[in-house]
């Protein structure tokens, strides 16, 4: 092979690559310029944008070497190192896709609505198989690659003859992994949990935060962060107060005297709930639920939008109730009683005998 063979070779290389990055800067403004009024284009071509690039250089390379001739220095390990690229900027491109189509459904389904449970429940599903789908991409890349490489394709022809001892001892070392995988699909397709539900998990009451391949982020109203394996929301039961709606009901307990007239303070809890801006107007109702040989039990419900507005609700309520009592009805207030008494002998005055005194 002459040196003039190799400079034509190379000079080709380059050509290819700059042709390749010319084209795709054309096509990227023309797009970004065709479509900057349109969100969800704009998502795609984001996403899309450097794998696509990248891709095609390793593409045009691909010609480029596959046109070379077979005495080419060291041609045999450039047109693998550039197959394993291309293979690799193809599961680049597959994935930044998957990244792009869960934005798209995300955007076209904000969750930042009052009712969004119809959003919420799509997004979870969008996110959860998204990742699933982008982890299955890139087992293929790395299955693609490794068929590249003659000894591993012999390696694996020895690991099929031994499938039943393989088989067993990588099922057994990947029980944990396929299991959150399982549940992750289960959980994307059942949803018991959706991304922003509130729940109670383990005695935490919080909201689901993030939804992985592997776990689960609660996000505790204390701002702590409570990460939950996927398969527990399987295996253990759990209170999701959001399931089908965010309306919920809080409850106020007050304990006050058994002279204490309930009807005034049952239109007093009714104006309160009047007025306070987290109820929604749905539920009010107070009640005595419980009685004692000392006091009773008033119980107030009403309800609100979400878990949030509620526990504003609640706690604006019971201070009011408590303030209510305190100002109109302050001797209603829970108190022990005593009866005291004195027998007749305790209660008459004692007597005093004063003695004389002589001389001697």
């Amino acid at each position: 092979m002459t040196g003039n063979d190799i400079l034509d070779t190379l000079i080709a290389a380059a050509v290819a690559i700059l042709a390749v990055l010319a084209v795709h800067a054309i096509a990227r403004w023309a797009l970004a310029r065709a479509f900057h009024r349109h969100p969800v284009a704009s998502i795609v071509i984001r996403h899309l944008d450097s794998p696509a690039r990248w891709m095609l250089l390793f593409a045009a390379l691909r010609i480029v070497w596959e046109g070379a001739p077979d005495d080419f220095p060291r041609l045999a390990t450039l047109q693998h190192a550039t197959t394993l690229a291309l293979i690799a900027a193809t599961t680049w491109l597959a994935a930044c896709a998957v990244n792009a189509l869960v934005q798209v459904v995300i955007e076209i389904n904000p969750a930042n609505v009052s009712d969004n449970i119809h959003a919420r429940s799509v997004n979870t599903q969008a996110r959860v198989l998204g990742r699933a789908l982008k982890t299955f991409l890139v087992v293929f890349g790395i299955a693609a690659a490794l068929i590249t490489f003659p000894g591993v394709r012999q390696l694996g022809a020895t690991l099929f003859a031994s499938a039943g001892v393989a088989g067993l001892v990588v099922g057994l070392a990947a029980r944990p992994a396929l299991s959150n995988l399982l549940a992750g699909l289960q959980i994307a397709l059942t949803q018991p949990i959706r991304i922003d539900d509130v729940v109670i998990v383990a005695g935490e009451w919080g909201r689901i935060e993030e939804i992985t391949g592997a776990y689960v982020v609660v996000k505790i109203w204390d701002l702590r962060r409570l990460v939950v394996p996927l398969q527990w929301f399987i295996e253990n039961p759990f209170q999701n107060w959001t399931r089908t709606s965010a309306q919920v009901i809080g409850s106020v307990f007050v304990w006050v005297d058994y002279a204490l007239p309930v009807a005034q303070v049952r239109e007093e809890f009714l104006r309160q709930c009047r007025e306070a801006p987290e109820w929604d107007g749905q539920v009010a109702a107070l009640q005595v639920t419980d009685a004692s040989d000392r006091a009773i039990q008033l119980r107030g419900i009403a309800s609100s939008a979400d878990a949030g507005l509620n526990w504003d609700l609640r706690c604006k309520l019971r201070e009011g109730l408590v303030d209510y009592v305190q100002r109109n009805h302050p001797e209603q207030l829970p108190r022990v009683r005593a009866t005291a008494r004195l027998d007749s002998d305790e209660m008459a005055a004692p007597s005093i005998t004063h003695g004389t005194t002589g001389s001697p």
